[in-house]
């Protein structure tokens, strides 16, 4: 499945902070493609509030000038109600009573009808586009994930990501909605009494420069409040993950304190938000206040001119509440746009990204290597920082065992993610079966490898799960196989649940041994032909260590096999032997030819 990045279209529509409005807009409808039909579907249904609104005060109306006095009947009342009942002021005053319920009772049913499909659709698209972002971060290099932290990728795919229905059901529908109230209302109005209708629309170009000046002074707040927020999850993520540190450290305090304060500056930042919101809602109410004084006032003259009876002017006043509030809903929509717009912006700027690593548009299928690899004159640099490999050269035949060395931080780590393609040289090659790793499909190239690492990385699943983890479609009997040859198969029939056991987060309900020996049968199950050992035997004590390499040296049979090690007793396993030192390969022995090693001098600005 392709990476659903950004196109180059989309990422040309998005300047680095979104400035135009109507280029994120643009962004935003691109991702409705699909959901057209629901989001037509829940506008109608929203649209039928209008009638049924329009409806609300007539009952009213009827019951003063119709029943209490005795003025005829609205004429589509009149064409409806049968003469008997048009006679009876009692019949009269049920059959408006009945109108009255039967209004309520299919306002409330246009309302939960609504909201099921605004929901329905918007779950979807909220799902849809969150899924978009997930796979999109999983995709973008390492280097990017080293920069900017994980923390801040989960705050923009759980909490920017519903941007989007906000924008479209609790925004965008709410205000056609109120905008064909308001025509509607207004129209209605001024069919009683055009001087009123008049008055009472005054306030529309003080609400849209109350709204105008909010609107720019307050999008830049909202982003800012979503930048602290994530900053405080980054703290909660960075201290659980991390929860043994900080108890063997005694740092709780600390962190506590580091959380609060972070924290502590969002809540500032929301309480301002807040105030101004209010500020902005207490002149709003102001606004129309202040309007339905004056259309009070002047309706209260036409009444006692004879321009107006009372059920007009009590018609009109009903009127007037629902026709403010569809401009309350306006200016309130107006206003709260800017904070979904502001996470819509942050969740495509995370499309925006670019992946480092690419797939080339026609790259080669690879269905199982031979395993003979080479780097040439390999120069590498993470973002901002000093070179971390300078000129790597060496040549591995098909089926032999390199030991890497050196001290920590030398660049051993690097130079087995530059052969699984996590990062890409910036100078020099790197070919597999005498093939640059660029030229070759990504996901069929890292499905040559498998892997054991230092720390053993689990899955909060089941132990069956965690070994299926390289090849989902294996059979039950194929993990049992691969968890005997790992000699762990004894172990896992021991715990309470066999197989189907779960190991908790990362697999801390297992020891480190534990953990490893799965991590072993993990790989056993990949059966890939290029194996990668990183320090698989570091963390467990000699006898474990024993048990493990005799595993291990099992799984390495008929594979090419890169071991990171600083143990001298497994050096002596490898046919190859690679130290680094600074970058560089300090000593190179092999019990083979190799390559003789030129020097090249590499150009500055491909570091940078």
């Amino acid at each position: 499945m392709k990476t659903p990045m950004l196109s180059g279209a989309e990422a040309a529509e998005l300047p680095e902070r979104a400035s135009s409005d109507v280029r994120l807009l643009r962004l935003i409808f691109g991702q409705l493609r699909g959901y057209w039909r629901g989001i037509l579907v829940a506008l109608v249904l929203d649209l039928g509030a209008t009638p049924l609104t329009l409806l609300a005060p007539v009952p009213v109306k009827v019951a003063v000038d119709s029943v209490v006095g005795h003025r005829p009947l609205p004429a589509f009342l009149a064409t409806v109600l049968p003469d008997q009942v048009q006679r009876s002021s009692g019949l009269l005053l049920i059959s408006v009573a009945l109108l009255q319920v039967a209004v309520l009772v299919l306002t409330q049913a246009q309302s939960a009808a609504a909201e099921v499909v605004s929901t329905s659709v918007g779950e979807r698209l909220t799902l849809s586009f969150r899924a978009r972002l997930f796979q999109h971060a999983q995709s973008l290099s390492l280097a990017f994930h080293d920069a900017t932290g994980t923390a801040d990728t989960i705050y923009r795919v759980e909490y920017d990501a519903p941007s989007l229905r906000y924008l479209i059901f609790g925004n965008g529908v709410s205000l056609l909605s109120a905008c064909a109230l308001l025509l509607s209302m207004a129209y209605v109005t001024g069919r009683i009494d055009m001087t009123l209708a008049l008055v009472s629309l005054g306030v529309v170009p003080v609400l849209y420069l109350l709204s105008r000046r909010y609107n720019r002074r307050m999008r830049p707040r909202y982003t800012g409040v979503k930048e602290l927020e994530s900053g405080a999850l980054s703290v909660v993520q960075e201290v659980l993950g991390a929860l043994r540190v900080v108890k063997a450290f005694g740092r709780h305090d600390r962190e506590m304190d580091r959380f609060f304060n972070q924290s502590q500056a969002g809540a500032r930042a929301r309480i301002r938000l807040t105030a101004a919101e209010g500020w902005f809602g207490l002149l709003v109410n102001l606004a129309t206040g202040i309007g339905t004084a004056v259309v009070l006032y002047v309706g209260i003259l036409n009444v006692r001119s004879g321009i107006l009876t009372l059920g007009d002017l009590l018609l009109v006043m009903a009127y007037l509440s629902q026709l403010y509030g569809p401009l309350e809903t306006i200016s309130k929509t107006v206003a709260d746009v800017q904070s979904s717009l502001a996470s819509a912006q942050r969740a495509f700027e995370l499309l925006a990204e670019r992946p480092e690593v690419v797939e080339l548009p026609h790259a080669m299928p690879l269905r199982r290597a031979y395993g003979q690899v080479e780097f040439r004159e390999v120069w590498f640099s993470y973002r901002g920082s000093s070179v971390a490999l300078q000129g790597i050269s060496f040549n591995v035949p098909a089926g032999m065992r390199v030991a890497i060395s050196g001290p920590t931080g030398a660049g051993k780590s690097t130079l087995v993610s530059l052969l699984t393609r996590l990062y890409d040289p910036v100078w020099g090659q790197i070919l597999l079966d005498g093939v640059d790793l660029r030229d070759y499909r990504l996901a069929d190239l890292r499905a040559q490898f498998a892997i054991v690492l230092q720390d053993s990385v689990l899955f909060s699943t089941t132990v069956a799960e965690n070994i299926r983890y390289g090849r989902p479609e294996a059979s039950r009997a194929e993990i049992v196989a691969a968890a005997r040859a790992a000699d762990v198969h004894d172990f896992i029939v021991s715990l309470s649940d066999g197989y189907d056991t779960l190991v908790g987060e990362r697999g801390m309900r297992l020891s480190g041994g534990e953990r490893q020996r799965i991590a072993l049968a993990r790989a056993f199950l990949r059966d890939a032909p290029i194996l990668i050992l990183d320090e698989p035997t570091s963390a467990v004590d000699l006898h474990t260590e024993a048990s493990i390499m005799k595993t291990l040296d099992h799984l390495m049979v008929g594979r090419t096999t890169f071991l990171i090690t600083h143990r001298v007793t497994t050096l002596s396993r490898c046919d190859i032997h690679v130290e680094i030192e600074d970058g560089q390969i300090s000593c190179l022995r092999t019990d083979g030819p190799q390559p003789r090693r030129r020097h090249v001098e590499m150009p500055v600005w491909r570091l940078r």
